[in-house]
């Protein structure tokens, strides 16, 4: 029989043992995005974006055709990753792009989390490329977005059958703070959370006003 032990599951993520990998979360992606409302989608992008910077994960941040044709990326990114240098690209897969896969290298981190548009393309196209490489895959589901419905829901489904692991941004956001006790990040999860948490967050923000209640007891 198991033996239970306070020890939590190796499969759920820590803020060292992983690179965030935001994919062309731009304007003129989104303006085709169809399978979430694109208030929905920079919220989301934003909640996993301020996570990451707050909780210190190494990240890359790359676009394609950022110039020429898909234009800037959403402000929440930029804001949360002020100092981090934005990859440009040509290639729709983004594991195919020299730079890239040079900087995955160089933070040598064995799990990948990634989130973006268009999922069908160029999310599938990382993922089914770095779980074949032996990397163990993320994918924040609702900071992603296709042309329908249906685009998103079939890539979701193939990444899963090859092995990714679907998540979404306010459980990778509590994933990383997983105890009220942390006192040092509690601020920042709560943060997030009030404002980019929809009824969550409304409720940290009514308990803390009403009852002068947190999680934890902070």
């Amino acid at each position: 029989m198991p033996h239970a032990t306070p020890v939590p599951g190796k499969a759920l993520l820590t803020p060292q043992d992983h690179t965030l990998i935001l994919i062309d979360h731009q304007s003129q992606m989104a303006f085709a995005t169809h399978s979430i409302d694109v208030v929905s989608l920079r919220n989301n992008a934003a909640t996993l974006a301020k996570a990451a910077a707050g909780f210190a994960v190494s990240t890359i941040v790359t676009t394609v055709a950022e110039k020429s044709f898909s234009g800037p990326l959403f402000p929440e990114i930029t804001d949360a990753f002020a100092g981090v240098s934005v990859l440009d690209r040509t290639t729709m897969n983004c594991w195919e792009d020299a730079a890239v896969v040079a900087e995955v290298n160089r933070l040598g981190r064995p799990r990948l989390a990634i989130a973006g548009l268009w999922t069908s393309v160029c999310i599938v196209g990382p993922v089914l490329s770095a779980l074949e490489q032996g990397f163990e895959c993320y994918v924040i589901c609702d900071a992603c977005g296709d042309v329908t419905a249906e685009a998103h829901e079939r890539a979701v489904q193939r990444m899963i059958q090859a092995g990714a692991r679907p998540m979404t941004a306010v459980q990778y956001l509590l994933e990383l703070q997983r105890d009220w006790a942390r006192a040092d990040t509690y601020g920042l999860t709560t943060g997030i959370a009030k404002i980019h948490g929809g009824g969550y967050g409304l409720g940290i923000q009514y308990a803390k006003a009403m009852f002068g209640a947190q999680e934890g007891g902070h």
